[in-house]
């Protein structure tokens, strides 16, 4: 494993970690109104629909920002988390070799942390407009408390990359594939 996989194998466990505190923060307000995201310097963005509610995640330990958006109604959490590559690193918008690695990082992190992970479909999208390339991990996995239905979006640019997980109870599997979606396409 190289030392840039090592480090996004860390921001992929700082996001996943901030599901320990998803029923210490779950949102209230169901009425918040919709939110525009944006991270890689605006090329990965998109409007979260209305009833989610922001929570910064405390800094990583490699220095990874994060929030918690939360939507009590839905029962959604989607984490996004982005965080500067390591020793001046850079990877291109739609870089393979960066993107199979950070997948093949997250998948065995993920086996390592939740013992019932099962990995139901990964996919290699290129967002319209961006030709920024992302990874698509759809999984489930005990969680929170409960099985949840997770999908979990990767990308890089620049010195920075970028990860979004998408959090539902498996009976909400059509509110979650539009999220989900909405995101990829940048919506």
């Amino acid at each position: 494993m190289s030392l840039l996989s090592k480090k996004a194998a860390v921001l992929l466990l700082a996001a996943v970690a901030g599901l320990s505190v998803l029923n210490a923060q779950a949102a209230k307000a169901t009425d918040a109104p919709a939110q525009k995201v944006s991270m890689l310097g605006g090329k990965f963005s998109f409007t979260l629909p209305k009833g989610f509610v922001a929570n910064p995640l405390p800094p990583g330990p490699t220095g990874a920002v994060g929030t918690m958006y939360t939507n009590e109604t839905t029962k959604t959490v989607l984490i996004t988390a982005e965080n500067r590559l390591p020793d001046g690193a850079t990877v291109k918008d739609n870089d393979a070799a960066f993107l199979d690695g950070t997948v093949s990082d997250f998948d065995a992190a993920q086996r390592k942390a939740l013992p019932d992970f099962n990995k139901l479909s990964e996919k290699s999208l290129t967002q319209k407009g961006t030709g920024l390339g992302l990874r698509q991990v759809d999984s489930t996995a005990t969680q929170g408390g409960g099985q949840t239905l997770n999908t979990t979006l990767m990308a890089g640019s620049g010195d920075h990359m970028a990860v979004v997980q998408v959090i539902s109870r498996p009976d909400n599997k059509t509110g979650h594939d539009a999220l989900v979606k909405q995101i990829v396409t940048g919506k």
